[in-house]
């Protein structure tokens, strides 16, 4: 017996597709609503901490991923310079345990294939090109969801995975919305030399961090995050030269990158944001998940991990359980609140200490506290 028998979930980005998974594994009837026309193939790379790791084996999806990706142990801090010398070699906490590596980079378009494969595997149905438009209640056990301007169907539950800019969030009055960081990075995705085995950051020099991470046996994601600034009307062929430009005081493995984007690799740009929604992160029966619900600048690489545990955690309760009350609701939130808080308030304040040049705060001691809580299993 589950709490719910036929769930809406809309968005099949990471955080939707691990809820689809486990819910359609457990019988219950998935539908997952996608206003893209279809899965992106464009993207970079992305970061995986353990505890992201470990959700992924408990959604089966483990052994597809771990082939896809780069998994490493550490983490190399660089000086600038041309030289790039190795300061300092951390090692990493396994935050999902010993089974797996402390981290993993690898190719978003290849984790949302292998996402959505499992998924459909499963028994869900994913709609892309479907536009949420509307959610009505019906009844205290019921929502209707609405896709551009028709009735999609009658479900006992909604989950809104649907992002930064998440519509599900908006229909339901919750106000908390991302809010810049002051911070922007570029990105692009590029080949990897064969000597950058784990991710390498540098401090100093024009920028705040200049890093990148390995994806596969032959890519790599870099970037340089910067103050920010209104970039996103610039042309590619700006956005390339910025990057160049910018990147210009750091050597070693960053020339090899140069080189690629010389040769044509695309750089984007984004601006980092902050929010989290304080309880209840549900009205009714329509809860967000994800972005939707906590976001945070990437300097902890724990953003998707945190929209991982947000749907297993819902899930667990949702097929464990007879039935969707107040009991849930209270266990989900004592459960994933204070845990995406502290990630958020990290990352946040470990970003602003780069803003404010703060070259005395203890950075390692806030990032290896972060790293113990999030050992333990959500």
């Amino acid at each position: 017996m589950t709490a719910v028998r036929k769930v809406a979930v809309i968005g099949a980005g990471v955080s939707g597709l691990a809820a689809a998974i486990q819910l359609a594994k457990a019988g219950v009837e998935v539908d997952v609503f996608e206003a893209k026309p279809e899965l992106s193939a464009l993207g970079s790379g992305i970061s995986l901490q353990g505890n992201a790791l470990r959700v992924f084996d408990a959604l089966g999806a483990w052994d597809d991923i771990r082939a896809a990706g780069y998994p490493f142990e550490g983490l190399n801090l660089r000086a600038p310079g041309p030289d790039a010398p190795i300061v300092a070699e951390l090692p990493d906490i396994k935050t999902g345990g010993p089974d797996y590596p402390a981290g993993m980079g690898m190719p978003r378009p290849a984790l949302a294939r292998i996402l959505l494969a499992h998924a459909r595997n499963a028994g869900a149905d994913v709609r892309f090109g479907s536009k949420l438009s509307g959610l009505e209640t019906g009844s205290p056990d019921a929502v209707e969801v609405i896709v551009d301007g028709r009735g999609a169907g009658e479900y006992d539950l909604v989950i809104g995975a649907d992002g930064l800019h998440s519509t599900v969030r908006d229909l339901i009055g919750i106000e908390q919305k991302p809010q810049p960081t002051g911070m922007g990075i570029w990105r692009t995705f590029v080949s990897r030399p064969a000597d950058v085995v784990r991710s390498e950051l540098y401090y100093g020099g024009p920028v705040y961090i200049a890093g990148y991470t390995p994806t596969g046996d032959d890519t790599m994601y870099a970037f340089l995050v910067e103050k920010a600034q209104d970039r996103f009307a610039v042309s590619a062929e700006e956005a390339t030269r910025i990057m160049l430009d910018e990147s210009r005081a750091y050597g070693g493995p960053w020339n090899s990158i140069r080189a690629d984007l010389e040769k044509g690799a695309r750089a984007h740009y984004t601006w980092f944001t902050q929010h989290l929604v304080t309880a209840p992160w549900n009205r009714g029966r329509v809860v967000i998940v994800g972005d939707a619900a906590h976001s945070c600048p990437p300097t902890i690489a724990q953003g998707a991990a945190q929209g991982l545990e947000d749907a297993l955690v819902l899930t667990e309760l949702l097929t464990s359980r007879d039935a969707v009350d107040q009991e849930l609701w209270e266990e989900f939130h004592t459960r994933r609140l204070p845990r995406a808080q502290a990630v958020v308030e990290a990352s946040v304040q470990l970003g602003q200490w780069q803003i404010d040049g703060n070259r005395d705060a203890d950075a390692g001691g806030l990032i290896f506290g972060i790293a113990q809580k999030m050992a333990q299993p959500a």
